[in-house]
């Protein structure tokens, strides 16, 4: 089965100007050469959300206790839970009314009209492109302390890793899901065992609250434990959100598996939920445990790149290290499979309705998956970590990348988050009419309130400097892609499901091609 391709009704108005955009007529052969398969059930779209997210339980997320301590770290990860919730149960809802490949960009489109959506999927872009990226460092990371490699061929890695989840995502879709459920399950079940492992050796007191603040205010180790559950106070919670989002960030890339789901008005949903209560579950659990081993600590754990590994080898020693260090790779490579499966939905939507140069959006002619979005956006996000890399040298880039990435990737998340949450409140308000099989528990209150977290999470995150060099390759990206659009895009789009959808203002039907 292939993409989900508009009825003919409004393709009569695409010479008309709408929002100061032009729909251009295409061939019919258009949509045949971006054909897209079904294939994803509940269990499927479940592993693909859980398994983009399961990296950041493995990595990333322990960089906040350096800004506030165990219990900054704990009530930072339930107040950015808490948006997550808003935000997964709004995308739940949107995602079974308007179920396109677009996602975000979709959503705010039916919205807030082209140019907002136009917006919103640049800031999914950044998000999607970006994250790879972060995660393939702290690959490098654990690739290095397990065989002892030299930090300086890094980039070595770094692409032969592309290499390889680029070519398993572009040779099938089913393959790419079998592998996602396979990573999935053995990232959970790594977890599960270091839990297990963890428990009777856990001094909670003593490791997780060995963080005190020094004369400059900088964290300094407590020998003997025993150190505040705040050590910095409130705002030290508050500073210690933008590393609480790595617990949660891409599950809210589901919806992009929408044209590829076997039933995405009933099993999107479904996904959705089931996948962010594991993913609470697990992040309570890390953040407890991890730092509670004896001989670990949340002191050591703030600059750790490997905290799984440095956590297991706490337990069982330096005798197998290799064997751990495999072990502890899986959630990484979990995540790095399945984000670059989203990055690729993600630049095939915007291409495929124009918004992004078309021929980015041709399939594969035999495995039909977007190979040129992955391609092309793998070798994008490469290029911003070699640019980084080489900028500051190999030593400094070695140390400061995944911190500027991270950023990046979460700055990006964040824009992207209050545009949806919008987008879901605009609908509700002014799209009642449309059928939602689904509908958000938490309603606007939940959309609203996903908002002010994500604002404050981005207020906090400026005042890392790390920040600023993210965002100033951010804020480029955005003026070159807002010039291409102005200039060039908004004069050639394409009547694609989700641009059918928001000019019908959902009234269009739909038809299986």
């Amino acid at each position: 089965m292939g993409v989900a391709r508009p009825a003919t009704g409004i393709a009569q108005a695409m010479s008309q100007e709408q929002s100061g955009v032009t729909y251009q007529k295409v061939d019919a052969g258009y949509f045949e050469k971006r054909g897209l398969t079904r294939y994803a059930g509940v269990a499927s779209l479940w592993a693909l959300g859980v398994g983009a997210v399961i990296s950041g339980h493995f990595s990333g997320w322990n960089f906040g206790f350096a800004t506030g301590g165990w219990g900054g770290m704990l009530a930072a990860g339930a107040i950015i839970a808490v948006m997550y919730l808003g935000l997964t149960f709004s995308i739940a809802e949107m995602s079974a009314a308007l179920p396109h490949t677009g996602a975000a960009y979709s959503f705010a489109r039916t919205a807030m009209g082209p140019w907002g959506g136009f917006f919103t999927g640049l800031c999914e872009n950044v998000e999607y492109v970006i994250t790879p990226a972060v995660i393939v460092t702290f690959i490098t990371g654990y690739v290095n302390a397990i065989f002892g490699f030299d930090p300086a061929y890094s980039p070595l890695i770094w692409i032969v890793f592309f290499m390889i989840f680029v070519g398993l995502n572009v040779f099938g879709l089913e393959l790419s899901f079998k592998v996602t459920m396979v990573f999935t399950l053995l990232s959970l079940a790594v977890l599960v065992f270091f839990w297990a492992s963890a428990i009777p050796h856990m001094d909670f007191s003593r490791w997780a609250l060995n963080i005190g603040v020094g004369p400059d205010g900088a964290m300094t180790e407590l020998p003997e434990g025993g150190g505040s559950f705040f050590p910095f106070g409130f705002s030290g919670v508050l500073a210690t959100l933008p590393f609480a989002v790595w617990l949660f960030l891409a599950i809210e890339q589901l919806p992009l598996a929408a044209e590829e789901s076997v039933d995405p008005t009933r099993d999107m949903p479904k996904g959705i939920v089931l996948g962010i209560f594991t993913l609470i579950v697990s992040a309570f659990m890390i953040v407890l445990l991890n730092p509670s081993v004896v001989g670990v600590g949340s002191f050591h754990l703030a600059t750790s790149l490997e905290p799984l590994l440095d956590g297991f080898k706490a337990v069982y020693g330096d005798s197998g290290v290799v064997i751990l260090g495999i072990v502890a790779l899986t959630g990484l490579i979990a995540s790095f499979h399945t984000i670059l499966y989203a990055q690729g939905r993600q630049v095939y939507s915007l291409s495929r309705a124009g918004y992004f140069p078309r021929g980015l959006s041709v399939t594969h002619s035999k495995y039909r998956t977007p190979h040129v979005a992955m391609i092309v956006g793998s070798l994008v996000g490469l290029a911003v970590m070699l640019v980084i890399w080489f900028a500051l040298g190999a030593e400094t880039g070695g140390a400061a990348i995944g911190s500027v990435l991270l950023n990046m990737a979460v700055s990006g998340a964040m824009f992207s988050y209050i545009a949806q949450a919008a987008s879901f409140i605009l609908l509700r308000k002014n799209a009642s009419h449309i059928a939602r099989p689904f509908r958000s528990p938490l309603g606007v209150p939940g959309a609203a309130l996903t908002i002010v977290i994500a604002v404050v999470t981005l207020f906090y995150q400026v005042q890392d400097p790390n920040f600023t060099k993210g965002v100033m390759w951010v804020l480029v990206w955005f003026a070159i892609a807002t010039v291409y659009f102005a200039v060039y895009g908004r004069h050639k789009l394409v009547l694609s499901p989700e641009e059918e959808f928001a000019l019908s203002k959902g009234a269009a039907e739909y038809k299986s091609h």
